[in-house]
Formats: C-alpha cells, structure tokens, sequence
C-alpha cells in the first residue's frame, strides 16, 4: 500500500488536475507594469576581432508581451477571463503588445495609453557555438524605457476604475516592476478594497516596492531575494526572514521560488512546506514569477487553500523550466500534463 502522506499527495495533485478542467467564472484582475521581451537566438562562433566578444550570427527572433502582460496570456490561457490594467506608452512597442494581447483574446479595454511616453523594452541576445550539441546562453541584455514617469491622473483612473470591478471577481494580482503603474497610495486603496471584498491579493514585488504589498494574501520572491533580505536585517536564517516580513507586511503567506532548487511557501504560524522541483534538466528561467502568479491566482480564486496554491504554482514554475527560452507562456494543457506527471511519479516511487 501507499504511504499515507504520499497517497495525499497523490489526491491533491489529482484534485487540483480536475479543477483545471472547470476555471473559475469570475475574473481576475490583475494590475501591473508591461514590458515587450524580444529574443534573438544564433551561432556564436568567433570572437569579434576589434574586442573579446562574440559575434552572434543572428538566425531566429521573437517579441512577445512580458511582464504583466505575461500573467494576463498565461491567465487567458489556463481560460480564465481576465481584467488587465495598465499602461502602454504610445509608440511602436506599446502597439506590438497591444496587438499580441488582441490576438491571444486578452481583453484590452482597460489598458490606458500615455501617448507622450515610451514603452519599456528588454532584449535578450542568446548564442551557442554551432556544433553537434546544441547549448546556447544569454549572451547580452540591454533595457530601453522613459526617464518620465506616468501622469498620475491615468495612475489614479486605473486604481479607481480597477476598485470598481473588485467585488465580483475572484483574484487580485499585482505585478510590480518598479515602472510605476503600481503606486504607494494606488496599491493601499486596490489591496484594502480586494480584502473588504474579501479577494485573494497576489502580489509580485521588487524589494525596493514591498511597502506596495502591505495586506496582501501572498507575495512571490526568488530565493536570492529572501537571501538579500535575511544578510540586510542580519536574521539567523530563510525562516526566520520569512516571519519577520510576513508579520511586518500583514502576509498569510510567502512564496519562494528557487528555480530548480524548488519552491518554498512559508505561512503564519506554519511549519514551510518545502516542495521540490522534478525536471531533469532545467532550461531557463524567464517568466517563472509571473507563471507562480497566474497559478496562484487560479488556485485561489476557486477558494483552494496556500498550500494548495503553492502546489499548482510549482507545477506551474516546472512548466517554465522545461520550456525553450522565448517558449514560455503558460496553458492550461501542459500544466495539467505536468500534475499527472507529478501524481504518477508520487506513485511510483513509493514502489
């Protein structure tokens, strides 16, 4: 017979297989900054010969809407209606992201334009030697986004048109880059109107914006980041760090994401549930956060606990791993694909 603990596994990884088969009916809505990623992939097989560095004969590219804009694909994908507020400056990268969402069936109608100002973009050059083994690494990487910053009239439009539709939703994420859609007062007002109408909050933050997430369900972090804010505060170890900020913040929880050292949720007045990750071999990293955030957002939405939606986030987050850079939005046929994998191999190694 299965061992007990491991059976439970089993059936929650099962539970939660069939309730992706049903997505919630209410929305999420979901605030935050946008970015357009574009890749470039090619052979790096010299050096230039003016400067140690390669020459990339370029041999595929791809541009795809990042950042919050990811979680709104992702969420549209596992087939969950979604309400996307953000900003969108009025240039030729702000129209390439609005049509990609049009085409991925993202509502678009609460996205606000700021004509005058240009649209963050972050390109990612990648590169491997041509050859019977095919490797490639990040290469380069360089940002292009506005010295202004957004007029604080659309700022405050979005929170107040977003608080609106709050009460019949079913999740609130907040993905905060630092850009500035997510302001100090902004995040406040949304985050008190989501627990008033007693709405999971989600929130992804940069270190520097963790005042932003005062009150929220849940914050994700990548463990260097725990790390960081244990060696500033100069506590003894990750749980204690944990506690502090959940306690300091007003969190239930925290979410940290490891990579393929597997992700970590630390509660109040809970033991961490420590939950590994399984894929043999990792292949990159980019948009493992706002996967965990689209994952939580489910999962919470449709009542499920933390624990819960820590689980789906992690099945979630190996979905990423496995993925092809600029390969990697999330749907809900892979993640489902991935909890059998996870119940089966809970099975078979307790053989």
């Amino acid at each position: 017979m299965l061992d007990e603990v491991v059976q439970n596994e089993i059936d929650l990884l099962r539970s939660l297989n069939i309730m992706m088969e049903k997505p919630p009916e209410k929305p999420v809505i979901l605030m935050g900054d946008v970015i357009l990623d574009r890749y470039f992939h090619g052979w790096t097989n010299h050096l230039n010969s003016f400067a140690p560095v390669p020459v990339v004969k370029v041999t595929s590219k791809s541009e795809s809407a990042g950042a919050a804009a990811h979680i709104a694909r992702g969420l549209v994908n596992l087939g969950i209606d979604v309400k996307f507020f953000c900003i969108l400056g009025g240039d030729e990268n702000g129209q390439i992201i609005s049509q990609q969402l049009h085409e991925e069936r993202v509502d678009t109608s609460c996205i606000r334009v700021a004509a005058h100002l240009q649209t963050v973009a972050k390109t990612r050059i990648f590169g491997s030697r041509e050859s019977l083994i095919d490797r490639e690494q990040l290469l380069l990487q360089f940002d292009e986004e506005s010295n202004e910053e957004y007029p604080s009239s659309i700022i405050e439009k979005l929170i107040k048109s977003a608080c609106a539709v709050l009460p019949g939703s079913s999740a609130l994420v907040l993905s905060d880059y630092g850009k500035g859609v997510i302001s100090d007062s902004g995040a406040a007002e949304i985050i008190a109107a989501a627990k008033s109408a007693e709405v999971p909050v989600i929130c992804d933050p940069k270190l520097t914006g963790l005042h932003r997430t005062v009150g929220a369900t849940v914050s994700l972090f990548e463990i260097r980041g725990l790390e960081l804010l244990r060696r500033r505060n100069n506590l003894p170890d990750a749980e204690t760090t944990a506690a502090h900020f959940i306690k300091e913040h007003d969190w239930e929880g925290m979410l940290v994401l490891g990579g393929e050292h597997g992700t970590t949720l630390y509660q109040k007045d809970e033991k961490p549930l420590y939950l590994p990750c399984l894929v043999e071999v990792p292949q990159q990293l980019i948009g493992l956060h706002d996967a965990a955030a689209a994952a939580l957002a489910y999962a919470l939405g449709d009542g499920r606990s933390l624990a819960e939606g820590a689980r789906l986030a992690n099945a979630a987050c190996e979905c990423i791993l496995a993925a092809e850079a600029s390969h990697v939005v999330l749907n809900r046929k892979k993640l489902m694909t991935r909890l059998d994998e996870l119940a089966w191999h809970f099975q078979i190694s307790d053989r």
